[in-house]
């Protein structure tokens, strides 16, 4: 079973852009507090990649803005790509549903 379920702040705004085939799509990074301090006594946060499809896309993309608390729920996927030298990169993200 591959379920996330995340709480926490957008960084910034979500970026909408549309595939080859016109399908909505939408990126965004979550801020994500931990449970618990640091010795500190400062909680750290996670910075969560997370991407929307169709109409969960144009739904972000409308509604939310950087700094919106928002929940989302979803699974975790990783893939390889290319960046522009050449070198093979991998990328976990959440895909919302």
């Amino acid at each position: 079973m591959n379920k996330a379920i995340l709480m926490g702040n957008l960084t910034r705004d979500p970026e909408m852009r549309t595939t080859q085939s016109q399908v909505p799509v939408c990126t965004f990074t979550l801020a994500v507090e931990r449970r618990f301090k640091s010795q500190s006594g400062e909680r750290q946060a996670d910075f969560i990649n997370v991407v929307a499809w169709r109409q969960q896309a144009e739904f972000v993309a409308k509604y939310f803005h950087k700094g919106s608390r928002m929940v989302v729920v979803g699974s975790i996927q990783t893939r390889t790509y290319d960046d522009k030298d050449g070198n093979k990169r991998t990328a976990t993200e959440v895909v919302a549903d």
